[in-house]
């Protein structure tokens, strides 16, 4: 039976070649994590964190240190892990640089709380 012909790895500028979507050095972290579509993160939630992006243009974390960095994330200060409530409150967003958001949802991921 023939083998279905290898494509290039889904990382952006990679050239290496696989069966999969992306090649052994760039497969995702959590490979049981749903897409985000549907985690929440649809065409509203696109649109509604443009919005708040260009009420709150500066990263709020890098002010905090006395510098102005652009904001490019709307971040969840609590994380919503799926609560509608959390999710689409305004009160529970915040603009963060990608290097600040990435720096807290890497330490959220490390060490998860979770409230029932």
């Amino acid at each position: 039976m023939p083998y279905k012909s290898k494509k290039p790895c889904g990382h952006l500028g990679c050239p290496n070649l696989t069966s999969e979507r992306y090649c052994e050095t760039h497969k995702p972290l959590h490979p049981d994590r749903p897409p985000s579509a549907e985690r929440g993160y649809n065409s509203r939630w696109r649109k509604l964190s443009k919005a708040y992006l260009r009420k709150h243009p500066l990263c709020v974390k890098c002010m905090q240190d006395g510098r102005y960095v652009p904001a490019t994330v709307v971040d969840h200060i609590i994380p919503h892990r799926g609560v509608d409530a959390l999710m689409w409150d305004e009160t529970n967003w915040q603009a963060l640089c990608k290097p600040c958001h990435d720096r807290k949802t890497w330490t959220e991921d490390k060490t998860p709380v979770y409230s029932y």
